[in-house]
């Protein structure tokens, strides 16, 4: 029996707007291109593991983006500051 997503995704128009901006864009960092897809796919209804075989992304990776987007709508899927060491080399 298939799973189903405790996060339903519900956007409003202006967050559909700019998802649909990020995920068109080709100057974007492809993981946030992917975030945005995922985010917008949910929105659909579509079930984590069929995003995440249209998007070749393990389903916990689309599980984890999703409900970020749920918890904190569009600032959730920014990077979060990481612990440890800085990075030695500039991007």
């Amino acid at each position: 029996m298939p799973r189903k997503s405790a996060y339903k995704v519900f956007l409003t128009a202006d967050e559909k707007r700019q998802l649909q901006n990020t995920a068109r864009k080709y100057t974007s960092p492809y993981c946030y291109v992917m975030r945005a897809k995922i985010v917008l796919l949910a929105s659909e209804g579509l079930s984590n593991k069929q995003i995440g075989q249209r998007l070749d992304l393990p389903r916990q990776i689309v599980s984890k983006w999703r409900k970020r987007f749920f918890d904190q709508r569009l600032a959730g899927l920014q990077e979060m500051p990481r612990c440890g060491r800085p990075g030695a080399f500039p991007p």
